[in-house]
């Protein structure tokens, strides 16, 4: 019984609250957006470059692998006497925490493009340029959106902290929720991030099969 008066109490938030998790939801969903747009333009060139110069390689991916390893409130606690608190420093530690998985495909997808394709567009009079446009980041793709997905879906579950730094989002629920003891809240603020982040990832999972329908077979043939 109590546990169904629990449903009834997440039931009547979702319903009776709409307009604010709505808001908080949107606020997640751009703080997610802005972050990740920052992770693709500055990830993929970085593995594109690593991929180049092998000598890179191993220095970038272990600073990067070591800024992953801190601990969200542990970066959090870095970033705020250096910016304050607010979207700035919750951008950058969505960015270190999104960018590894980006830079590590963006890097493998570009040295796994067979020797043999790029030996016939340089034999074509392909330069440098296009040879990297028109021929590595095609065949690449796959493997890049699968970075992509990655830090996505996880920068979307990892957002949720914001809240600690002053961004505002879906933490905000369950961060109220919990103060407040209010668990219809809380639980529901869970459920929404939960099915929202599954949602997300489903979407994400069925672009991804389109770019390895439409580039994986080409760089298969």
């Amino acid at each position: 019984m109590k546990s169904d008066y629990l449903w009834i109490k997440v039931w009547n938030y979702i319903v009776t609250k709409s307009d604010f998790w709505i808001s908080m939801l949107g606020s997640h969903v751009k703080l997610v957006i802005w972050a990740s747009c920052i992770v693709i333009i500055l990830g993929v060139p970085i593995g594109i470059l690593i991929s180049r110069y092998k000598s890179l390689r191993e220095p970038v991916l272990n600073v990067i692998g070591v800024l992953y390893t801190i601990p969200i409130l542990g970066l959090f606690g870095f970033l705020i006497p250096l910016m304050g608190i607010g979207l700035k420093p919750a951008l950058i530690a969505l960015t270190i925490y999104g960018i590894l998985p980006v830079i590590r495909n963006a890097c493998v997808g570009i040295e796994n493009v067979s020797p043999s394709v790029k030996e016939a567009a340089v034999g074509m009079g392909a330069n440098g340029t296009q040879l990297l446009f028109r021929v590595e980041l095609p065949l690449a793709l796959p493997v890049i959106f699968a970075g992509i997905r990655t830090a996505i879906v996880m920068n979307f579950s990892v957002a949720t902290y914001a809240v600690f730094i002053g961004a505002a989002g879906m933490g905000t629920i369950i961060l109220v929720g919990m103060r407040t003891f209010n668990d219809g809240m809380l639980v529901a603020g869970t459920v929404l991030l939960a099915v929202t982040t599954v949602l997300l990832d489903r979407l994400l999972g069925w672009l991804e099969k389109i770019v390895q329908r439409k580039y994986g077979m080409e760089s298969a043939d």
